[in-house]
């Protein structure tokens, strides 16, 4: 249970998946995951598989089926622990009803879903801290969607309590803070995984809850686009002191650039998107086709608004990877490799989101890319779990005093989430990244907010 003169804290993984998050916790050297509960069949094979191999806790736990129907208590009695004992609960519940990527269907009785599933665990388990992960379109999500054109902007009544921006976790936190035995304290942090080094631009919130009233931070980014002089010092603000150094993003081709696949395993576009695809330039979409070949391919999609930047899109090597998604050989999400015309492999996804080459994924190939494509990255796992464990240390070294002050509210912490590497189209041009070239007039401009807390009301 040590490392040198370092404990190992004690993990139970909800949702586990491909296992993204708890890898990232075990990277730190901090934490040792015992027990873990995951529903599909092929993401315990993938478990099962790798902990045969070494690669995870011989003495793992694995818990196969719906988290509603698992009692938390046979999880303790299985591990050997009592309610309290637990150091960590962690997971990221299922969160496509709150993704601001497709139409948001939240939900009308949220005590029923995976997300109280995940504080029902926490309940009876009552572990030292909880770290919980989901989309960031979580923080603003509503408990009942209210249809645009009913708003109050459009002439309807006002909202419901229960229709605002931001209804679940405000529910979520409020019941977290009535547990009958336990009551904990939450942060919030909005975040972008491709901050801290991970060749991936992902937007992720992480909750970091724990029942001795301690307040923790996220540490700020570590990557990014150089400085420039218009950009603001951390936390937003001239007068913080000076910029601190950081690490360029860390690009595409420096996670699968040496790769070498004689037969990889793909989710491949059809040979009608491919004849689409072999038209785009590297560093394009289908910006880069000539118009009546766009209203062909697309459809209706061609007459809509927005940018559309996942349409035909073929990657480039010498920025990030987009947020990779569970299929990517769909037209309008598409991850085309740079230089092949062909989707990115279930490899170079595992590179992407920084799972170990000899980690080996079970199931059908959608089942594979599921598990990568929803996994937590696993760098991001890595720099939660060094707040937590930091957390962790200092309460110990107070032989787990509860800190004397109680904070007033729950926070969420804008850490620099939003992140935009290039620009595609603007005033009818057309901008196709080349690598190698400067690209300035496809660079967007520094981002004027670095960090901003906003208190749970």
């Amino acid at each position: 249970m040590s490392q040198g003169s370092e404990p190992k804290y004690r993990v139970v993984s909800l949702f586990s998946g491909g296992m993204g998050l708890d890898l990232g916790l075990e990277r730190t050297g901090r934490f040792e995951i015992v027990a873990c509960v995951e529903k599909e069949p092929a993401f315990c094979a993938t478990v099962r598989k790798n902990q045969a191999a070494g690669r995870l806790n011989s003495s793992l736990e694995i818990f196969e089926g719906d988290i509603s129907d698992i009692d938390p208590a046979d999880v303790l009695a299985a591990i050997g622990l009592k309610r309290g004992e637990v150091d960590v609960v962690v997971g990221g519940p299922p969160c496509q009803s709150y993704s601001t990527a497709g139409k948001r269907r939240t939900t009308q009785d949220p005590r029923g879903t995976l997300l109280w599933q995940f504080l029902r665990f926490v309940e009876h388990i009552q572990p030292r801290f909880f770290l919980m992960e989901n989309v960031r379109g979580l923080v603003s999500a509503a408990l009942r969607h209210r249809p645009i054109a009913e708003r109050p902007e459009k002439g309807g009544p006002p909202l419901d309590i229960d229709e605002q921006p931001g209804s679940v976790v405000r529910l979520f936190a409020s019941d977290l803070q009535r547990s009958p035995e336990a009551s904990y304290h939450m942060d919030c942090f909005e975040v972008n995984s491709v901050n801290y080094g991970a060749p991936q631009i992902r937007e992720r919130a992480i909750f970091i809850g724990n029942r001795y009233n301690a307040v923790v931070d996220f540490p700020d980014p570590t990557h990014g686009a150089p400085w420039s002089e218009d950009e603001p010092d951390k936390a937003g603000s001239l007068f913080e002191g000076p910029k601190a150094a950081r690490e360029p993003w860390v690009t595409l081709r420096d996670a699968i650039g040496d790769l070498q696949e004689p037969d990889p395993i793909v989710l491949d576009f059809s040979p009608r998107k491919k004849s689409f695809l072999a038209l785009i330039p590297q560093g394009s979409n289908w910006r880069s086709l000539p118009e009546e070949i766009q209203r062909e391919s697309m459809g209706r999609a061609w007459f809509a608004k927005g940018g559309r930047s996942g349409w035909w899109r073929r990657l480039t090597f010498d920025l990030p990877c987009p947020t990779l998604v569970t299929m990517p050989n769909h037209a309008s999400t598409s991850l085309c490799h740079p230089v092949e015309t062909r989707a990115l492999s279930i490899r170079e996804y595992a590179r992407i989101q920084e799972f170990p080459d000899e980690w080996v994924f079970e199931g059908r190939v959608g089942e594979q890319y599921a598990q990568v494509g929803n996994a937590v990255p696993v760098r991001l796992g890595a720099v939660a779990g060094t707040v937590v464990a930091d957390a962790l240390d200092a309460l110990a070294a107070r032989q787990w005093s509860p800190c004397k002050k109680v904070p007033t509210d729950y926070r969420i912490v804008y850490v620099q989430s939003h992140v935009r590497t290039r620009q595609w189209f603007k005033g009818g041009e057309t901008f196709v990244w080349e690598d190698g070239a400067a690209n300035e007039d496809a660079t967007y401009s520094a981002p004027k907010t670095l960090r901003k807390v906003n208190a749970i009301r």
